[in-house]
């Protein structure tokens, strides 16, 4: 089949895109190099759209927390993404968490029903010379294709580490010493309203003495070393690996991933405590399959050997004889000089008929890849059939987080970033505890208002 424009890469901003494009009668070939003899460090699998690291697309909070608003947004615009996490949802308080396998199969099955949609399973080394072309092969991308990328840009990449939590078997875990409780009963009613009964945590507490115990063992443990090429390659705050963490001081992990406030563990209940007393640190698993067979370590990211982990872990009370389905990896992630590199429609300056996508951009995490695939394919499908384009306001989540990438940061110091509300335009106005509802009310509006005047955004699917 000929085509009007090629993706390359069939993660998640890939997968979006190509959704975005074929759903408005354009011919698209994707190209996945996973199923043609190819695989990454991290993937474990061919198919499309599979979540490597967590399975969790953050907060589903769309007053109070701007991935929240991210997500509502992406739903507004036809998301694929968000569509197949809705299929595949599991239990996880307020937070958006799916079944990683029914997550991938939806996203497949609905690229693979589109007429004008070709999924190719090739690996592409060259970046294109001619033709409108999407790269979202994201922050594992070939070698021979990055090199190719490097030529055109003319400068080299920058790069980060990513860490890998490690998945646990429920039924291995020992719930007479761990307890089900979200932090507050926080998103109680959300868990309620599909399916969950409000307690969607399991939490694995521990006293002071195992907790110092447990962090001697991260800072001595054996760790995977690094390679030549990945030398003082930086680690990106938001995928920090625990070790590092405990490195940075002794209460550093309790005010990250084992944080305790907010969990009364009921098997410390006394008379004088009946619901029980806060551990001095706790370490929690979330849901990772419909099932609730699996259950990964929530923040538990590691650099660790695998004989380590299993070691070390199962010194946590509750998973003494844990069993392992997966164990935590660490993997180097590449993404360009965005600001300085790309215009203010994801376009190459020196290339302008490559756009790239994806946390090849230099956004972080999943529903942020997602978005930037989404907003690629919306920029493609207008330049295509010859309608204008205007970029979302920047007072929405997804205008805040183009405009991040394609020219607010500092070119000097760019780095990975999560959407936050400190990307918005600022409201200092309105006091600070009504702050992010403003944001949030505002950014409904200007989304609503610029769906409105854009007919372009609208599907003929």
């Amino acid at each position: 089949m000929q085509y009007d424009v090629h993706i390359i890469g069939g993660g998640l901003a890939g997968s979006e895109a190509a959704w975005q494009l074929a759903r408005r009668g354009l011919r698209v070939r994707l190209s996945e190099m996973r199923g043609a003899g190819d695989m990454t460090p991290a993937h474990q699998t061919a198919q499309l759209a599979e979540l490597v690291c967590s399975n969790s697309f953050r907060s589903d909070d769309d007053v109070s927390n701007a991935v929240g608003l991210l997500h509502h947004e992406m739903r507004q615009l036809d998301s694929l993404v968000m569509a197949a996490a809705a299929k595949a949802r599991v239990p996880a308080g307020s937070a958006l968490a799916v079944d990683r396998e029914v997550f991938s199969a939806e996203v497949e099955a609905a690229l693979a029903a589109l007429a004008n949609l070709t999924i190719v399973r090739e690996r592409i080394d060259v970046l294109p010379q001619a033709g409108l072309t999407i790269v979202a092969t994201g922050p594992l991308t070939a070698e021979a294709l990055a090199q190719s990328i490097g030529a055109a840009t003319g400068a080299d990449s920058l790069a980060f580490f990513d860490a890998i939590a490690p998945i646990v078997y429920r039924d291995s875990i020992n719930m007479d010493v761990a307890w089900m409780a979200s932090r507050w009963d926080k998103g109680a009613e959300a868990s309620l309203a599909m399916g969950g009964d409000g307690r969607d945590y399991i939490n694995c507490p521990m006293t002071r003495e195992q907790y110092l115990a447990f962090r001697e063992g991260l800072l001595a443990g054996d760790k995977t070393e690094f390679k030549q090429w990945e030398a003082n390659t930086p680690y990106f705050d938001g995928c920090m690996p625990i070790e590092v963490m405990a490195e940075r001081g002794e209460e550093t992990l309790r005010f990250g991933p084992m944080k305790p406030v907010g969990l009364d563990n009921p098997h410390w209940a006394t008379p004088e405590h009946p619901n029980g007393r806060w551990p001095y640190a706790v370490v929690q698993l979330r849901q990772d399959n419909k099932l609730g067979t699996l259950w990964n370590m929530v923040g538990f990211q590691t650099k660790l050997k695998h004989a380590e982990q299993v070691r070390l872990f199962r010194t946590i009370p509750g998973l003494e004889n844990a069993e392992f389905a997966r164990l935590g990896g660490l993997h180097r992630n590449t993404f360009l000089n965005s600001p300085t590199l790309l215009d203010r429609q994801l376009r190459l300056k020196s290339a302008p008929h490559v756009r790239f996508a994806g946390q090849i951009t230099g956004c972080e995490g999943y529903v942020e890849s997602s978005a930037v695939g989404l907003l690629a394919g919306l920029m493609t499908a207008c330049e295509l059939t010859g309608r204008s384009w205007e970029n979302p306001p920047r007072t929405t989540a997804l205008g805040a987080l183009l405009a991040h990438i394609t020219g607010d940061a500092e070119a000097d110091s760019y780095q990975p970033m999560n959407v936050n509300f400190g990307l918005f335009p600022p409201l200092h106005e309105v006091k600070k505890k009504q702050r992010k509802a403003a944001y949030t009310d505002r950014a409904k509006e200007d989304l609503a208002q610029w769906k409105a005047v854009n007919p372009a955004l609208v599907s003929n699917g």
